[in-house]
């Protein structure tokens, strides 16, 4: 059985532009929302930080759209 690790950066998309982005280190997926000063949150898997970023979103909004880089 072979594992696959998957590195490197999701941007996140909403209805005006980007929102956030996800990078994968060696330690977890690190969310940083747009216009932020520091980081939201380093998560163990990649759906965990595409909640942690939605959850940090504006009420009210959509799910956004992720595309790798």
């Amino acid at each position: 059985m072979s594992t696959t690790m998957t590195r490197g950066l999701w941007v996140a998309y909403g209805t005006n532009g980007v929102v956030g982005s996800i990078r994968h280190s060696d330690d977890g997926y690190t969310v940083v929302m747009s216009g932020a000063d520091a980081e939201t949150g380093t998560y163990p898997s990649l759906e965990v930080a595409k909640g942690a970023l939605y959850s940090h979103m504006r009420p009210g909004s959509g799910w956004p759209r992720y595309r790798e880089h």
